[in-house]
């Protein structure tokens, strides 16, 4: 299992390195990706800059903002998830791995067969610095409690997420 991650993640590489064929294939009628913060140089380079985060985030409660692909196409995508005080998801689970970094705020999450059991307060707090590895169809649900939570997400497209039946514990 561990060999089959590490090999999607050096396709991962690969796929960042032929970046630059992307960009020129998207003038050729490629589907183009949703609301890139910054679109890459002639060369390829995706640059940017935290005037540019700033001013980038989607509207909603779990706002996102795509830095680098498409998470609904397939090849390697890079995206930041902002969670607002109180806001989260319910069980699910993803097609594909991801690898999370959280950035700012401390994050909570239940993962695997206890997940299947919604209860904000027994939640495992996550804090920025953070690195989360999740696999493939594995369930989980996180969420923000009394602060707003940034999270850096990578993976293979397309990732589709899958709600899990669940029971309701308690309430946030």
């Amino acid at each position: 299992m561990h060999v089959r991650a590490l090999s999607r993640i050096g396709l991962a590489l690969a796929a960042l390195s032929l970046s630059a064929a992307a960009a020129s294939a998207q003038g050729r009628g490629a589907q183009a990706p949703p609301a890139l913060v910054t679109q890459p140089d002639a060369n390829g380079f995706v640059v940017v800059t935290p005037e540019a985060l700033a001013a980038s985030f989607s509207s909603g409660t779990g706002r996102q903002r795509v830095l680098y692909g498409n998470p609904s196409q397939p090849g390697l995508y890079v995206i930041q998830l902002v969670w607002e005080p109180g806001s989260g998801s319910t069980p699910h689970t993803h097609n594909e791995a991801r690898l999370i970094n959280v950035l700012e705020g401390t994050w909570y999450v239940s993962t695997g067969d206890a997940a299947r059991h919604y209860d904000p307060a027994h939640t495992i707090p996550v804090t920025a610095g953070t690195f989360i590895y999740e696999p493939a169809e594995g369930i989980h649900y996180d969420m923000s409690k009394t602060e707003r939570v940034v999270v850096q997400i990578m993976g293979i497209g397309p990732v589709r997420t899958t709600a899990v039946p669940h029971d309701t514990i308690s309430s946030r």
